[in-house]
C-alpha cells in the first residue's frame, strides 16, 4: 500500500504527490482526491472541486503548456506519463523556469495558480491523466499558453517532434516563453 504524500519542489507552490493506492488480488484502488489529506498536509484545499477531466493519450501525445488562474490537482489513472511544469507567473522568482516528472498510476503533481502545465505520454498503451479543478474550465478562463517546443524552453521530450510526437496546431502556435511573460 501507498500512503499520501506530498514533497515541495524548487518552484514555488508546485508539490510532487503521492496518493495512496491500496492493492489486493483483483488490482487496486486509488484515492484520487481526500479533502483531509490536503488539510493535513497544508496543500490548499480544491474546494468542491467544480470540474474533474480525464484524458485520453496516445502515445507520443503532447499537451500543453496551459496555465489557468485556479488551482488543480494533475495526476495519472493509467500509464505513464513526462510531465513538464513552467512557471509563467510574471512577478515569480522562478519565472520561466521548468521542472520535469515521470509520473505513473497514483502520482501527480499539486500546480498552483499561473503554473504551466504540459505532459507527453509515454506508456505503449494510452495514458489517462486527471485534472481536478478548483474552478470550472470556460472558453474564457483567465490564463495563458506557451508553446511547448519553444527553443528557449529546451524541453527534452522523450518523444521528440518528427519522431513520433503528436501535437495539436493549436499548441505547436501558442506563444513562446519571452512573450507570454514579455
Amino acid at each position: 500500500m501507498q500512503d499520501f504524500s506530498i514533497k515541495p519542489t524548487k518552484i514555488e507552490g508546485l508539490f510532487e504527490v503521492q496518493t495512496k493506492v491500496i492493492p489486493d488480488e483483483r488490482g487496486s484502488v486509488m484515492e484520487s482526491y481526500r479533502e483531509s489529506d490536503y488539510q493535513k498536509s497544508g496543500l490548499p484545499s480544491l474546494g468542491g472541486r467544480l470540474q474533474v477531466n480525464a484524458t485520453l493519450s496516445q502515445k507520443g501525445t503532447v499537451r500543453g503548456i496551459h496555465a489557468e488562474y485556479a488551482h488543480k490537482f494533475i495526476q495519472v489513472a493509467d500509464g505513464k506519463i513526462f510531465a513538464v511544469i513552467v512557471d509563467l507567473r510574471k512577478d515569480s522568482s522562478t519565472a520561466g523556469q521548468h521542472l520535469s516528472f515521470e509520473l505513473e498510476r497514483g502520482q501527480g503533481l499539486f500546480v498552483s495558480k499561473g503554473l504551466g502545465n504540459a505532459f507527453q505520454s509515454i506508456s505503449d498503451d494510452p495514458s489517462i491523466y486527471i485534472y481536478h479543478f478548483e474552478e470550472e474550465w470556460t472558453p474564457n478562463m483567465v490564463g495563458v499558453a506557451c508553446n511547448p517546443l519553444d527553443p528557449d524552453l529546451n524541453i527534452s521530450w522523450p518523444i521528440p517532434a518528427g519522431q513520433g510526437m503528436i501535437i495539436s496546431d493549436k499548441d505547436r502556435n501558442n506563444p513562446p516563453l519571452k512573450e507570454v511573460l514579455g
